[in-house]
């Protein structure tokens, strides 16, 4: 019997599109003088910002491009550098990107209704979500409990720390009584190490990486609606025919394939009573 919903927050309940993370590393790798692309920036989302940072200067073009510019290979004062422009980029901007995403709060109230116990978990640290969470909650979402990579002794996704802390805050019994829910690889990886099912959001993700007015703009099949359902080939599990989300949708439970060793895979869309979801499950 499930007994708690486990929510990522930018991206998945709150940010839609995530770009409050996206913007700050873009401008903070400005500044040292190697531009990044959005695509490079989403890949490591979810992270602990500072493994974030590390990551994306350890990706083969920012590597080269960071010794051609410099002079030498990132290094990890580079990533103390990089991560002190950071951060007070994104704290100037995170005020404005706590808004619930369409439906976060009508789900969470129905989740409730049903008896289930709300959780989180993040990439954000604690000041960072000092910021958010209150925002969030003075617009209807508040959930019973948030941890961030500094409350799991640093130790932020694909580790399954903050999931387990969540579990001992909110009293549940077993991983097999948890979701886990969010929009990045990283969330996903995080799910399915620690055991519990895995859903990965599309709409509003980084991984889909559209803003709402441009998601909106999508004809119904482009939405990856009902109207657009297919099959995952040799699964009979549903996925959606349109090349912009069935490969976000693909790219979220590669991370899981990769790791799992049971359970059902599912990718696609399906509606959790008020909006449409990616899914993957096992």
């Amino acid at each position: 019997m499930i007994e708690a919903v486990i929510f990522d927050w930018a991206g998945t309940t709150v940010d839609y599109g995530c770009f409050a993370p996206v913007k700050a590393f873009m401008e903070a790798f400005a500044h040292y003088g190697v531009p990044v692309t959005m695509e490079e920036t989403r890949k490591p989302m979810g992270m602990l910002k500072r493994d974030h940072i590390r990551t994306m200067l350890h990706m083969e073009r920012i590597a080269a491009e960071w010794k051609r510019v410099h002079g030498h290979e990132a290094t990890e004062e580079d990533v103390d550098a990089v991560y002190a422009q950071f951060e007070p980029k994104l704290f100037s901007i995170l005020d404005q990107y706590a808004d619930p995403k369409p439906f976060a709060v009508e789900t969470a109230a129905k989740l409730r209704e049903m008896g289930l116990k709300i959780g989180s978990t993040t990439g954000y640290t604690d000041a960072m979500m000092n910021i958010v969470v209150p925002k969030a909650a003075q617009q209807g979402y508040p959930p019973d409990c948030w941890v961030s990579p500094d409350g799991a002794e640093g130790k932020g996704r694909p580790y399954p720390y903050m999931i387990f802390a969540n579990m001992q805050k909110l009293g549940v019994t077993s991983v097999r009584n948890v979701v886990k829910v969010g929009d990045t690889i990283s969330d996903v990886k995080e799910g399915v190490n620690a055991g519990v099912w895995t859903v990965g959001v599309v709409e509003g993700s980084s991984e889909l990486g559209l803003s709402q007015e441009e998601f909106e703009a999508l004809t119904p099949q482009e939405r990856c609606l009902p109207e657009g359902r297919g099959e995952l080939p040799g699964s009979g599990s549903p996925i959606c025919d349109p090349k912009l989300v069935s490969a976000a949708g693909a790219d979220l439970c590669a991370g899981k394939l990769k790791n799992r060793s049971k359970g059902r895979i599912a990718v696609g869309m399906f509606r959790l009573q008020y909006g449409p979801f990616g899914i993957c499950v096992g």
